[in-house]
């Protein structure tokens, strides 16, 4: 979908620049040229947007998304002066070496193909694919950054209808509140961790706070699960104030240590530890791997939430996992 997005984008832009170049060369001595189908005209006209095209792209595809996405934008200007050598090279290439054997003429004077004023004159027609191919990444990453973080939002909270089972919980609570205090209690935890997943979290950072009291609810009703056998080992080291991090990222990494660890085993317990410091969260987890499953080291979920923090963060995180001895191991930091 998004290559398709992709493709119309540069065909549209495509379309709007030849068109202004036709109109253009309608008002000036070029369309005599171009009507009388001037063969030295024609190669010139073809190797300029070859190299035009080339550069756009190498632009688009290389430069921009090494260091426009990772937010370096000293290595893009010197990546994109870099470009502007290489336009230059590769119209001479093109024009002074190739088409001159073929058609025997030169498209420069002598005196203007020396080597500081060919580089100056091709660069200033070197500038307007760079800055184009540019624009058009930075639209694009715009665009597929916001469908990203709401897509992945929503299609959380989609599976749930949230009016008629918060009532439903409500009711089951007022009923076994004074029979069944406990139960009730839980009913109660139970509610508030879904309303967090379905309202609170719909902004896209959140109180650190609200993030950990989500991830001490869900564990408490593995806890219920396991009748007392759950073999965890969750400590916090830090001080919890007023910080914001991306909302339902942790739970991503907890929830895939209970569907792909052995969390029952009293002699090797599974571990999660987050600890905190005045600028960064770091997140890291050790759970020993279900036999029965064949545990792959990355999958989807992890490469969205890769996708979403580095739309965020662009790379200022660092996020690692591997497998070592039947152990699963994963590292997150972030900004707080």
């Amino acid at each position: 979908m998004y290559l398709k997005k992709e493709w119309k984008y540069h065909l549209i832009l495509a379309l709007i620049l030849v068109s202004m170049d036709f109109f253009e060369i309608l008002n000036n001595e070029e369309f005599k040229l171009l009507k009388n189908l001037d063969s030295l005209y024609l190669w010139l006209k073809s190797t300029f947007f070859i190299s035009c095209i080339v550069i756009y792209f190498v632009n688009f595809k290389v430069v921009c998304p090494r260091f426009l996405k990772k937010n370096h934008l000293s290595w893009f200007f010197i990546s994109s002066l870099g470009l502007l050598l290489v336009f230059a090279a590769l119209r001479y290439v093109l024009e002074e070496v190739i088409v001159f054997e073929i058609t025997g003429q030169h498209n420069y004077y002598e005196e203007t193909r020396r080597f500081w004023y060919y580089i100056v004159d091709n660069s200033y027609f070197a500038l307007p694919p760079i800055l184009y191919s540019t624009m058009v990444y930075l639209v694009l990453k715009l665009i597929e950054d916001k469908d990203l973080n709401k897509a992945e939002l929503d299609s959380l909270k989609s599976q749930i209808s949230p009016h008629f089972l918060f009532n439903t919980l409500n009711a089951f609570y007022v009923e076994l509140l004074d029979d069944k205090p406990e139960v009730a209690k839980d009913v109660h935890r139970l509610s508030e961790l879904l309303r967090y997943v379905t309202y609170d979290s719909k902004q896209d950072f959140v109180l650190l706070q609200s993030e950990i009291d989500f991830l001490k609810d869900y564990i408490h009703f593995f806890n219920k699960r396991f009748e007392e056998e759950l073999a965890i080992d969750f400590s916090i080291n830090g001080s919890i104030q007023n910080q914001f991090i991306p909302s339902l990222v942790l739970i991503h990494f907890v929830e895939n240590l209970f569907k792909h660890g052995v969390v029952n085993d009293k002699k090797n317990p599974a571990k999660i530890n987050i600890t905190i410091t005045e600028k960064n969260l770091v997140l890291e987890t050790c759970n020993a791997i279900l036999l029965s499953e064949k545990y792959m080291d990355s999958g989807i979920g992890t490469e969205n939430v890769k996708r979403r923090l580095t739309a965020i963060f662009n790379a200022n995180f660092d996020l690692h996992y591997k497998t070592k001895e039947n152990n699963f191991y994963t590292f997150l930091k972030i900004p707080v």
